[in-house]
């Protein structure tokens, strides 16, 4: 059997309760809970807060949050994946296809500068030339033959 006492409020200031205050008034309670809350700021991790507040919510909103998060984490681990490989294909394509392209191109730039250099030079030395002759200093040629003749 259970026996059951009435405890007066003048009673309890004797003992050490953190909820209890030095006045007998109600009104101060919360005066005396923020002073408890900043003796256990020392006691209490962050870790431990958060484990506690897990029983607030409730275990099929839970599992909701986790099923969300875990989804989440897989779409961002998948299109990773999936960004990295195009990555890598855009630059492997363009070290072996871009960069010897590059070369050639650059190679064909340099020949058809060198082309212009030589027809300015053509161009200038005929302007210098007397009328009729073709290159100053050299006999006419009477037509075109075939080299070795």
């Amino acid at each position: 059997m259970v026996k059951v006492e009435i405890v007066e409020e003048k009673e309890q200031h004797d003992s050490r309760s953190p909820y209890s205050s030095a006045s007998s008034s109600r009104t101060s309670s919360s005066v005396s809970l923020s002073s408890v809350g900043s003796e256990l700021d020392g006691e209490e991790s962050f870790y431990e807060r958060i484990v506690a507040l897990a029983d607030i919510v409730p275990p099929t909103t839970r599992q909701r949050i986790s099923d969300r998060l875990g989804r989440t984490a897989s779409f961002i681990k998948g299109t990773g994946k999936v960004v990295g490989n195009l990555v890598w294909i855009v630059t492997t394509s363009a070290l072996l296809v871009g960069l010897p392209l590059a070369l050639v191109l650059e190679d064909e730039a340099k020949i058809v500068q060198q082309e212009k250099e030589m027809l300015a030079q053509q161009q200038g030395a005929q302007m210098l030339a007397p009328p009729g002759s073709m290159y100053p200093n050299q006999p006419q040629q009477k037509g075109v033959t075939p080299p070795g003749f």
